[in-house]
């Protein structure tokens, strides 16, 4: 598998661009991953959270590893109708 040697957030397209040691170039649909694996605003926030301060963290994440872990242990989510 290819590293992820850089990656930046495009605000006009709205996707991460992320290059591989070998010279490829990754292009990862933003709102596709959130609608994808980011069942409620608090998962939705932390997806946000890597794109704007860790672009490269982000395309990680996404490219290599698998997101729906990631937002379990990162959110810490419980209904309203559970805490009743």
């Amino acid at each position: 598998m290819d590293n992820i040697i850089f990656a930046k957030y495009d605000m006009d397209s709205g996707f991460v661009q992320a290059w591989t040691e070998d010279c490829n170039l990754i292009l990862i649909d933003c709102d596709g991953v959130e609608k994808a694996f980011a069942d409620n605003m608090y998962q939705r926030s932390q997806l946000d959270y890597l794109i704007y301060n860790d672009p490269m963290g982000y395309a990680k994440l996404v490219w290599e590893e698998c997101p729906e872990e990631y937002l379990k242990i990162a959110t810490d989510y419980t209904k309203l109708s559970d805490l009743r």
